[in-house]
């Protein structure tokens, strides 16, 4: 006989023959409940199939073709659109703008199919007072206010929609699960169904869904896996700028990301978001240096600030806002230590502007660079855009896209760029330009940056400060 386990981590699977409240295996708190598997390998038997295998070349990829949504910078994330039968989890803080974002698309969407919205949090009427606002009415878009799976089936049965918005998957309760809404148990089976219905039917579905304290996604791990599209909504309360970032995506890339702006009458989309994470000053201030990012393939020029003050504390201060503040402090110690910078007895402040957070090594040198500028108290030169990844031993590492990277800060006006040795080195892209005439000299080497641009590289961090003091 196998033996029974008595317990299994909802999050990871680990299994335990007694009830412990924090997982061994992935340390999640009050996911471990009770659990009737038994240990060992059973042998399965034949049964019946959904459809005969078939070869590759036989399988009709046309149903699998994303279609378009309406709203652009959604479409941008998802691939493309709304694949038939596809379920995309939507997560966010309260308040961020979830619900706005999707009754838009479902509205815009209900030009070409019926959609049904269901609603779990709100009122009928609360969403209709919000579909009045943002102008978001249609005859083709239905509304129930449900908060029990069976309910929803029946209407999904009655309504025939050609994609589902459930709002929020946390508040809709299974008789078949045992829990209160939004466990471990409920959100798995209520998933699980949803999932099941969506790909019988080809029937697009989007989850809300909600979000720890910690910015992750609330409910068991297994959700994630279930879904084919993760999006994570983000946002300052504080700032109408919202952005759309995708997790997972089995349809398109995961690197992607849309901007929206959330205002009283409903969020619209940024088709050109440079210039959003730049401060727009006349005079080059201390502690301030521009670099670009690369979101997909948008290149997004940002802004680093840096404030360096001196403390009598004994653990001087590290603090970073929309930074990874164990890269920062990777910088700072190799500022310290090849630069032979002074930050000991200094608090040292970094955040970036609108915003946006950083995670690209691309910007490890306009860190760097800030963090030199403000200790120093002298400014970087005008119109100066920085590229780099700082290595431990202080040289500088290149970095991909960096004539896409360029290109944008030439168009936003910027006159001088700082680059680590080789990123100019020509390419297969770049000889097939330079045979086309596309690809223009600068500054001796190829470019197509346009006139009165300067490209400058350095081999390390010493040279790079070189060059722009």
């Amino acid at each position: 006989m196998a033996k029974k386990v008595g317990y299994r981590c909802g999050e990871c699977g680990w299994q335990t023959a007694k009830w412990v409240g924090r997982c061994g295996e992935c340390q999640a708190w009050g996911t471990v409940e009770e659990d009737g598997a038994r240990v060992g390998v059973s042998v399965a038997t034949g049964g019946a199939v959904s459809a005969p295998a078939v070869p590759i070349g036989q399988v009709k990829a046309e149903i699998a073709h994303a279609r378009a949504t309406g709203v652009p910078e959604l479409d941008r994330v998802l691939g493309g659109g709304l694949v038939p039968g596809a379920v995309v989890l939507l997560a966010g803080e309260p308040g961020i703008g979830k619900s706005t974002l999707l009754l838009e698309a479902a509205s815009k969407i209900a030009r070409q199919q019926t959609v049904l919205y269901v609603t779990g949090e709100e009122s009928a009427a609360q969403v209709r007072l919000r579909a009045d606002r943002i102008g978001a009415i249609h005859d083709s878009l239905y509304l129930a206010a449900e908060t029990d799976l069976s309910a929803l089936v029946t209407h999904v049965e009655k309504v025939q929609p050609g994609m589902l918005v459930v709002d929020s998957v946390q508040t809709i309760g299974s008789t078949q699960a045992t829990g209160v809404p939004g466990g471990v148990t409920q959100v798995r089976e209520v998933a699980g169904n949803l999932v099941r219905m969506a790909k019988e039917r080809g029937m697009s579905t989007v989850l809300v869904g909600h979000v720890t304290k910690e910015g992750s996604i609330a409910g068991p791990r297994t959700l994630e896996h279930l879904v084919d599209v993760v999006l994570h909504f983000e946002g300052d309360r504080h700032s109408r700028l919202r952005m759309v970032r995708a997790i997972k995506n089995r349809y398109g890339p995961v690197d992607e990301v849309g901007c929206f702006d959330l205002h009283e009458d409903g969020i619209e989309g940024i088709a050109d978001a440079s210039g959003l994470f730049v401060s727009h000053r006349t005079e080059p201030v201390p502690g301030t240096c521009v670099t670009v990012t690369m979101e997909g393939t948008r290149p997004l020029p940002a802004e680093v600030q840096a404030l360096v003050a001196r403390t009598e504390a004994q653990q001087p201060r590290r603090s970073s806002s929309g930074l990874d503040p164990y890269r920062v402090t990777m910088v700072l110690a190799v500022l310290e230590r090849r630069l032979n910078a002074k930050l000991g007895g200094c608090d040292v402040f970094t955040a970036t502007v609108g915003g946006i957070k950083l995670s690209d090594p691309a910007i490890d040198l306009s860190v760097m660079l800030a963090v030199a500028s403000a200790a120093g108290d002298r400014a970087l030169p005008p119109g100066l855009v920085v590229l780099g990844e700082v290595g431990l031993a202080g040289e500088l590492r290149p970095v991909r896209d960096v004539r896409r990277r360029l290109s944008e800060a030439a168009r936003l006006g910027f006159t001088r760029a700082l680059v680590p040795t080789g990123s100019l080195e020509i390419g297969k892209n770049d000889r097939k330009q330079r045979a086309e005439g596309s690809l223009v000299p600068v500054n001796g080497r190829s470019g197509g940056f346009g006139p009165g641009f300067d490209v400058v590289e350095a081999e390390n961090v010493w040279d790079a400060l070189t060059h722009v003091t």
